[in-house]
């Protein structure tokens, strides 16, 4: 049995800048969007469970135009997201 731990969730306060930046190394094909998949990697990234469900309620939250991908335009919704669900320390 496996144990999930959030021993890597950033407790740094970040900026949403940062927020980006570090969100884009998670990219994986490069098309400057953010999957269902890529956003998975992301979160298990911060040691949390539940990865793939959390990476689906973030998609279906954030993704304004319902295309299953989040663009730059969509990130600011991915941003509360990450703030309210996954603890993430972030201002702007």
């Amino acid at each position: 049995m496996t144990f999930c731990v959030y021993t890597r969730v950033k407790k740094k306060t970040m900026t949403v800048e940062d927020f980006k930046t570090w969100l884009k190394q998670f990219d994986a094909d490069g098309d400057g969007r953010i999957s269902k998949n890529e956003l998975r990697t992301a979160i298990r990234d911060l040691g949390m469970c539940f990865t793939t469900w959390k990476a689906r309620k973030g998609v279906r939250i954030a993704d304004a135009n319902g295309n299953g991908f989040l663009d730059e335009n969509e990130i600011e919704g991915l941003v509360e997201f990450a703030k309210n669900k996954l603890g993430m320390k972030i201002q702007g």
